[in-house]
This record gives C-alpha cells, structure tokens and sequence, in this order.
C-alpha cells in the first residue's frame, strides 16, 4: 500500500513541475530582475564578482535566512551529540610524525587560505561560506592529528555570535541610512575591482566568514567528543 502511494505522490509531484517548468521556457525573459541585475549589477555595487552582489545586496534575506538555517541545525545537532548516551568505543592510535608534521604546517596556511577566500569574495569566487569551511576543514584537520587539540568552545560561540550581530547591524544599518535592509550605499562603493570597493558587501562576508568558520568548527568539535576512548 505505501509503495502506491509513494508511486501516485511521485506521479502527481512530477505533474504539477511539468506544468510548473513547462509555463517558463528557458530563455525567456519574463520578469526584468535577471537584467537589472546584469545590466546594473556592477554598476550599483562596483563589485568584480556579481554573483557576490545579487547573493548578498540584492537577495540579502536569502543569505540571512541560510546562516540562520546553519545555525539552527548546528545548534540542533550539538544538542543532539550533547544528549546522546551511546558513546562508541574505540582505541586511539598516535598519528604518524609525518601527519602531524603536515598538519601543523597546513593549519595556519588553510587558516589564512580560507580568510583570504572571504576577504576577497567581492573580487573573486568564492565567499564566507566558502572560506568559513575552509577554516573549518583545517581545524578538523588538527582534531585528528592531535589527541591534545582542544579549541576554545567559548570563544568559537563568542566570534559565532558577534559574526551574526555584525551582519544584522550591517542590515539595520542599511535599513536606517540607505532606505532599505543590507543597503549598499551607506559607505563609498570605492573603485572597482580593488579590495576596498563594492560597498557593505565585503564586510557582509568577512562576518559570514567568520560565522561558518567558527559554526562548522564547533560542530565538528562536538562531533568528535562523543567518541570515548576505551
């Protein structure tokens, strides 16, 4: 019986997007947002990078709503690991010399890669997500070179915590002087393709970088002290 009605849901979904893709033709213009965004993108935002401008100036909600979702589900899930009573067993073996060499020489070079990353997301690709998993990678690679590597689990919430009021202020700040929330034009746009240019944008994603980075760090902190040594 659940397999008839997974088939009918399937059939009546696959439907309705038929109809649903089928009333936009591909590569029809029907609304005049996609070419404002290409024809005036660089010009509003003098930002080399216009994804970086339509993700987080014009469609600045949808970057608020994602970190909020990041943050919501690392919240739900150190709660989770916080709560968890079946701890596995294993035993601990001492990383290589060689490993832990490596990881000590790549930890500050990704820490740097990945602040690079969203420093310059308004010039190139990439961005504060991009760059926050970077960070995030490289705390994870320590974690499991070292047994003695602990971060600082307060001070990650700290930095996690003032990121997102960084961003919101931004918001706010926009709202109050520029006449709309995450407004660009509260401070000089600058020149473009320099690194102090594009406005706002850059500060947006140095606070989204540090958010991810130090979100994704302390998940994965978490994640690694449910295991119990035997």
């Amino acid at each position: 019986m659940r397999k008839w009605l997974a088939i009918i849901f399937l059939i009546v979904l696959g439907f309705f997007m038929a109809k649903i893709t089928s009333s936009f033709p591909f590569g029809e213009e029907k609304w005049g947002v996609s070419r404002h965004y290409v024809d005036k993108g660089i010009e509003e935002n003098r930002g080399s990078n216009l994804v970086t401008s339509i993700v987080v100036n014009y469609r600045g909600f949808d970057t608020l709503g994602e970190v909020t979702v990041l943050f919501l589900a690392a919240t739900a899930l150190a709660f989770l690991l916080s709560t968890c009573r079946c701890r596995r067993r294993y035993e601990r073996r001492e990383a290589s010399l060689i490993v832990k060499t490596a990881s000590e020489t790549l930890y500050p070079l990704l820490i740097l890669f990945g602040a690079y990353i969203f420093i310059h997301g308004h010039l190139t690709p990439g961005g504060g997500f991009q760059g926050g998993t970077v960070i995030a990678s490289a705390v994870m690679l320590m974690l499991l070179a070292h047994f003695t590597f602990h971060p600082n689990h307060r001070a990650l919430s700290t930095v996690e915590g003032l990121a997102g009021i960084t961003f919101v202020l931004i918001g706010f700040a926009g709202l109050i002087w520029g006449g709309s929330f995450l407004a660009n034009n509260i401070i000089p746009l600058g020149q473009w393709n320099r690194l102090f240019s594009a406005g706002v944008i850059p500060l947006i994603y140095v606070a989204v970088g540090f958010k991810v980075g130090s979100e994704l760090s302390g998940l994965i902190t978490d994640m690694i002290k449910t295991t119990k040594e035997e």
